[in-house]
């Protein structure tokens, strides 16, 4: 069963600060009337617990989340049964955009910890965007940030050799737990060797392989799924395909 709970423009403000999704919820230079009327566009939270869906592939697309708490996996399920996890997104980021071209989700979103996502009806996003001036504008603008996030991903797939994909995810998630108000250098990784390698498009052992020569070579301390970085210059330098030690 879905829990959902009803949500305030109070409580929204405060949760909002560190979401990608804040000048969408609260634009900027909107009236106090216009902000009271977001008590419709945001109605619920809903709570979704470790490996439950938000959604499946195929489901009938209704709303886009922000997740307020914990983290997910996006995946597709391949031909020969095989899952490709296809992103992975955090709190204070955006899940459901993918069923907006055909109105049905062309993926699953699996929760990798307990989490809590604010529930946007596409519907009424639609209503009172054409009634609130800029607010379309500033939807479009979440959008292309999303476009250009997976086209980024795609030109890391298509050039890089294995151990500069996983600097470049490192790097990547450092980045997004930067913005998020976290550390830069130490972060706990939710998703597992196998998921990261599917999203990375290596082999599980290869992964493994280069975490370790990571270690080796004072790039990264790695305990579980705890991540330090210790040399970030040093992973950057791997992107400019240069060697990261003397």
């Amino acid at each position: 069963m879905k829990a959902t709970v009803p949500i305030s423009i109070a409580s929204l403000k405060a949760a909002c600060s560190q979401c990608n999704l804040q000048e969408l919820c609260l634009p900027f230079g909107m009236t106090e009337n216009e902000i009271d009327r977001l008590d419709e566009l945001v109605g619920t939270r809903r709570k979704i617990k470790r490996q439950q869906h938000l959604y499946r592939a195929g489901d009938l697309f209704e709303a886009i989340y922000a997740i307020r708490a914990g983290s997910f996996k996006t995946d597709v399920l391949l031909e020969d049964g095989r899952e490709q996890v296809t992103g992975f997104q955090m709190t204070g980021e955006i899940l459901g955009l993918d069923g907006i071209s055909t109105e049905f989700h062309t993926c699953n979103a699996i929760a990798l910890e307990d989490s809590e996502v604010c529930v946007i009806p596409y519907g009424k996003l639609e209503e009172l965007s054409r009634q609130v001036e800029g607010l379309q504008h500033q939807f479009h603008k979440v959008m292309s940030r999303e476009i250009v996030r997976d086209h980024g991903v795609m030109m890391l797939l298509g050039s890089m050799r294995a151990e500069e994909r996983l600097a470049a995810f490192l790097l990547n998630m450092s980045q997004r737990f930067t913005a998020r108000g976290f550390s830069a250098a130490e972060f706990h990784l939710r998703m597992t060797r196998e998921e990261i390698g599917s999203y990375l498009g290596l082999k599980l052992e290869t992964v493994s392989r280069a975490f370790s020569r990571f270690q080796e070579d004072g790039l990264v301390a790695v305990q579980q799924k705890h991540i330090r970085i210790l040399d970030i210059a040093g992973l950057r330098k791997l992107l400019q395909h240069q060697p990261s030690g003397g």
